[in-house]
């Protein structure tokens, strides 16, 4: 998965990873060329006592040195910037392709989840991809040239290579071996502790008023000791790995001290070929450690990979029509037939045998018990998820079959649960319209009933609001939500029990406002309150995910018994008639 990921998004930056490659070569050929000019010295300069000879062979160290700092800050720059992109790229790729999703995939991943997929697991890969351009693509370079290079300095050391290296590629590959189940348990706990946390800061009102913050504190601590756990165990093994590497550098310096001190007495070898020789060894072993810090990063970054892909390689259940139909007549006339939805796995279906239709300048409303499944028929309209079987038609077309932007063009969609984003009245009314002029969206916020607290507000149409609109109250939000939607001024409107947090009195005030300004719409509302569907043109009656019950409020009084226990709950017999 790695390997694939990196390929997919690292083939826009070619030319710059060429260009990272040229400098790093250069950049480990001087720095290989350094101890034979080293050695030069002291074997024809020191010990002969030719100062013009060092002199001379120093002004050519230092230009070569010069040549290695340029271009290692050349090949860290080009690197640094490819990772940027790298990085950026997969975000924008993540985001893309969660905003693609439907509510199933939604669900099935969880919010945080997503969110560290997109930022914690992105930034693990992309610092891989940095330490690789700037690390990983020198190692190589320098590990192949220094053993080339000690081989030309004395033959006869050069089996100590052979000892060392295995032995310390062993090492590091059991050490790493152990750290990937690791890493990968990791992840998955970062997860958890990022799920708890989003939810006792989401629910922290709920927390306090139920006087559970010793319960929620012991839930966040389970989570963080297994986090802290996690990470121990994969620092043991990360404090295992240089100790190991040191022990054989050490060891592979001491015996080449020894040997080549053997040397040079029996005449064999002259002192600056052990110190070139040394230096090449060190430098080999350097290469060694550099793989050996990459290896530390590979086995995150290759669990977090995993976790990328999973998300870009998961397809979303609601597919956009290969031919999508751009345009349509009517307006916003809704029809479904035989319609039949059930979740993945599910033994039964949530929907079945749905069947209606709404036209324009009618008010359906959708009545039931908890659990009927009238959310769920709402959200198949805009194709928050598609039906299982049946179909559902806007203007006479299957909505599978729509264009996605023109769908959600002809729908106005108030949710259950309104949601409002950071920023101002104005912008979150704009939403849905970004040319709205103010005067449109005060006359949005008047018919919703929202005109008096928005005024009331220090900035008026510019008073800020908090992310999830925590800064006004459940009403409010209810209501700036409608007027939202308003301004949108959709063929289609779709009130997912959107006035069950107003009181009777502004609930009334609210859907008379509403009856002029929707005229030539269709108009859905699911609610729980009967005042206030009581006179709608139709009302559909579900129970258990069926239609029971379809027709005014006189006329399911006296022909569904569902619908009358419903009323009958909720009024009083006078009340009733």
């Amino acid at each position: 998965m790695l390997l694939r990921l990196l390929r997919t998004y690292l083939r826009p930056y070619r030319r710059p990873l060429g260009l990272v490659i040229v400098l790093q070569l250069i950049q480990v050929a001087a720095g290989l060329y350094l101890p034979s000019l080293n050695a030069d010295i002291i074997d024809r300069g020191v010990a002969t006592g030719n100062t013009g000879y060092i002199t001379s062979t120093g002004m050519v160290m230092l230009g070569v040195a010069l040549v290695q700092i340029l271009c290692s800050v050349g090949a860290v720059c080009y690197g640094a910037r490819t990772a940027m992109g790298f990085g950026r790229d997969l975000r924008s790729a993540i985001f893309h392709q969660v905003g693609a999703f439907s509510a199933r995939e939604l669900n099935g991943f969880g919010a945080p989840s997503l969110i560290t997929r997109n930022t914690n697991d992105v930034q693990q890969v992309q610092m891989l991809v940095l330490m690789s351009c700037t690390m990983l693509v020198s190692a190589p370079i320098m590990c192949f040239g220094g053993v080339v290079m000690a081989i030309r300095q004395d033959v006869t050391l050069s089996w100590l290579l052979v000892v060392s290296m295995p032995v310390l590629i062993g090492s590091i590959f059991l050490i790493v071996r152990s750290m990937v189940p690791e890493f990968r348990l990791m992840q998955t706990r970062i997860d958890t502790i990022n799920r708890i946390l989003r939810e006792q800061i989401t629910g922290i009102r709920v927390v306090r008023a139920f006087v559970r913050e010793p319960f929620e504190t012991e839930r966040f601590s389970g989570a963080n000791a297994a986090v802290t756990a996690s990470a121990i165990r994969v620092g043991r093994l990360q404090a295992l790995m240089f100790p190991t590497v040191m022990l054989v550098v050490n060891a592979s310096s001491v015996a080449v001290l020894w040997f080549g001190g053997h040397l040079i007495s029996d005449g064999r070898m002259q002192i600056g070929s052990l110190t070139a020789f040394l230096s090449y060894l060190m430098q080999i072993m350097m290469a060694v450690m550099m793989a050996t810090f990459m290896a530390i990063l590979v086995p995150r970054a290759a669990v977090c990979a995993e976790r990328v892909v999973e998300v870009l390689d998961t397809e979303s259940s609601v597919v956009p029509p290969a031919e999508p139909v751009t345009s349509v007549t009517g307006r916003g006339n809704l029809e479904l037939r035989d319609v039949e939805f059930c979740y993945p796995g599910a033994a039964d279906p949530v929907l079945k045998n749905i069947s209606f239709t709404a036209t324009a300048g009618q008010r359906t409303a959708i009545i039931g018990s908890t659990g009927a499944g009238k959310s769920t028929l709402v959200g198949l309209i805009p194709r928050l998820f598609d039906a299982t079987a049946g179909s559902v038609r806007v203007n006479g077309v299957d909505v599978k079959d729509l264009d996605p932007d023109l769908l959600c063009g002809l729908i106005g969609l108030v949710p259950q649960r309104p949601y409002l984003f950071s920023g101002t009245v104005a912008s979150n009314l704009r939403y849905g319209n970004p040319q709205a002029g103010d005067e449109q969206l005060w006359q949005a916020l008047d018919v919703a009933q929202a005109a008096d607290f928005v005024q009331a507000m220090p900035d008026g149409l510019e008073s800020v609001i908090s992310q999830g609109g925590t800064n006004v109250s459940g009403g409010q939000r209810q209501r700036l939500a409608i007027a939202r939607a308003l301004v949108r001024q959709p063929e289609l409107y779709l009130f997912d029990d959107s006035f069950s947090a107003l009181d009777l009195a502004t609930d009334a005030r609210l859907r008379r406002a509403l009856a002029p300004l929707t005229a030539d719409a269709t108009v859905i509302i699911v609610a729980q309150r009967v005042s206030t569907i009581i006179d709608a043109d139709q009302i559909i009656v579900l129970d258990n995910g069926e239609i029971v019950g379809l027709g005014t409020h006189t006329e399911l009084l006296d022909s569904c018994p569902t619908y009358a226990e419903i009323v009958d709950s909720q009024f009083s017999e006078r009340e009733a008639a």
